[in-house]
């Protein structure tokens, strides 16, 4: 018997009536069974824990608080798959508010006024609160969020907005002034999984009538990529595949549940199953053989795990991040633009997200691979760190000791420094380094390679200047 829905009556006027009708739709065996497994209650929720803490005005919103510090509008920024349509339902349940869905694909400010309309109405013939959730809130124009702002300054609504996009660009600011902001966080394997095991036994999910072999489990949740939603769709449709495999006349029932294969999910979901493991050795050999593969300048091979770890579910991030390192330890100063690249892919590759972050991920790796290595910077600041830890370097030489300070003058700190934008070329003949280390020390090394190759004449006189004799 399916469960009772929590939703039902909780919309009002038009666009009301028609969310109560598709939450209550959601209770059907017809619904998708990532709708028929959204949860109900807040103990339902997969993951968020930080922004569903004890006390945080998300979780206040929930509950329903009321008393001198009223309900916060909100806006919910995460991937996909990560709860804020349920967050938003939630909200919605407290303290019997009226829930109004928008979707700003198709809603426009003429939907908008009519919402903020009958949401006066209700504050003051009912004295209840309409709590509006507005889908893609990025996709609305400056003039459509201008049309919502009296209404949330004036809480004639509550706003739970959503969108994938980061609000600081894509929400107006007196919006976002008024307003929290929760940032959401896509779910952990450990949270994907459990999402699955309970839509497999959930009476409003599977029911018991299939199982799930480890390794079809571990490829659904791997092939998520933290989105709860992506996950359910392909135990479903993995479900019907292993349902329209088996010999006539077999049903799926609680006891006697049909088995669902890894090759029943590679076919659900049209991916090979990478042989991958992100918490282990292929984690690691793969994220190795990416990394040896650009510093060798192999860029087939570096394209090839970088696919590898994107088809396996890997977080671009952390792939953006091990490019960033490469870009240093191993083509350095052979091209100073390849860092510039890297760091670029990795703040892009956190705005956007995949797909679209594989073309970013792909242009940072080619820079790589192709750019002449040096890894100078990388050996020299390692030699330094062994001197320090060594014992090596004595006291700092008093002519560079910190000079702005009472009694500086009479300790001799200062004296003698020499200021190199008094000579003619910016460089003057000046000892830096501790005394024990001065004349001895050589870190860097410059290769001939790439930009290096200009730096390292550049280098030797420098090198030379700086030794001469200060007179």
């Amino acid at each position: 018997m399916d469960e009772p829905d929590l939703f039902n009556g909780a919309g009002g006027g038009a666009r009301g009536a028609a969310a109560g009708a598709g939450s209550a739709a959601a209770g059907g065996a017809a619904a998708p069974l990532a709708v028929r497994m959204r949860p109900r209650a807040l103990e339902e929720v997969r993951g968020q824990r930080a922004a569903l803490r004890p006390g945080s005005p998300l979780r206040r919103l929930i509950e329903g608080h009321g008393g001198a510090v009223g309900p916060l509008s909100a806006i919910l920024w995460g991937p996909p798959g990560t709860g804020k349509t349920t967050l938003a339902h939630l909200v919605a349940t407290a303290a019997g508010r009226r829930f109004v869905e928008l979707s700003a694909i198709t809603a426009g400010v003429k939907d908008v006024r009519a919402v903020i309309e009958s949401a006066t109405r209700e504050r003051d013939l009912y004295g209840r609160t309409t709590v509006l959730f507005l889908d893609e809130i990025h996709r609305f124009t400056k003039a459509q969020q201008d049309a919502l702002l009296p209404a949330v300054e004036n809480r004639v609504v509550v706003l739970v907005a959503a969108t994938t996009e980061n609000p600081s660009f894509s929400v107006i600011a007196p919006l976002l002034s008024r307003s929290v902001l929760v940032t959401l966080e896509s779910l952990g394997d450990d949270e994907i999984g459990e999402v699955l095991d309970e839509a497999l036994v959930a009476e409003r999910g599977l029911g018991g009538t299939f199982t799930l072999e480890p390794e079809a489990r571990e490829h659904l949740v791997r092939l998520s990529g933290g989105d709860a939603r992506r996950a359910l769709t392909a135990l479903e449709g993995a479900a019907g595949v292993a349902l329209s495999a088996a010999p006539g006349g077999v049903t799926a029932t609680a006891e006697e549940p049909l088995v669902v294969t890894l090759a029943h999910t590679e076919q659900a979901m049209e991916h090979a199953a990478v042989r991958y493991d992100r918490a282990g050795d292929q984690h690691y050999d793969v994220a190795s053989a990416l990394i040896k593969s650009m510093r060798g300048s192999d860029v087939n091979a570096a394209l090839h795990y970088l696919a590898r770890m994107l088809e396996a579910g890997e977080d671009p991030r952390f792939i953006a991040r091990r490019i960033v390192i490469a870009a240093s330890e191993d083509v350095g100063m052979g091209d100073p633009t390849a860092l510039q690249t890297a760091v670029a892919a990795m703040h892009a590759v956190a705005q956007i997200g995949m797909p679209e972050a594989r073309i970013i991920l792909a242009q940072a790796v080619v820079h790589n691979s192709l750019a002449p290595k040096s890894n100078a910077a990388y050996v020299g600041i390692n030699e330094a760190i062994a001197d320090v830890r060594s014992g090596r370097g004595g006291a700092v030489p008093a002519h560079l000791r910190g000079s702005s300070y009472a009694g500086a003058e009479r300790l001799g700190h200062g004296k003698g420094y020499r200021y190199a934008h008094d000579g003619p070329d910016g460089v003057v003949a000046q000892q830096y380094l501790p005394d024990d280390l001065h004349g001895k020390a050589d870190y860097y090394r410059p290769t001939g390679r790439g930009f290096e190759e200009r730096l390292a004449s550049r280098w030797a006189w420098l090198r030379d200047r700086l030794r001469a004799d200060p007179r």
